[in-house]
């Protein structure tokens, strides 16, 4: 149960590197991305297909750039981060066992 979180966790922090390389280096290509970050080719194409599904990133001639979305996306990052921290912490079990003693 755990493991299949701490996987979500972990592509979305890939998928956000992803999209931190295209923000700082617009265009940016396949090749260019996984050397820089140790990603195989496959997993970054992956990344940057969903951040296109999601209209944060677009192909061009170049590589990778961002869309009039990305700037939205980026200001509301911490805060969602904040919230599900939030949610997390209060899944607990230690929390809840001194609530009840």
């Amino acid at each position: 149960m755990i493991d299949r979180l701490e996987k979500e966790v972990d592509m979305l922090e890939r998928h956000l590197q992803v999209l931190r390389m295209v923000i700082q280096n617009e265009p940016i290509g396949i090749v260019k991305m996984s050397n820089e970050t140790g990603y195989p080719h496959h997993k970054v194409r992956y990344s940057l297909r969903v951040l296109e599904e999601e209209n944060l990133i677009e192909p061009s001639s170049q590589g990778a750039i961002t869309t009039e979305q990305t700037g939205e996306f980026v200001e509301d990052l911490d805060g969602k981060i904040d919230h599900i921290i939030e949610k997390l912490e209060g899944m607990k079990i230690e929390e809840a066992a001194e609530v009840e003693n």
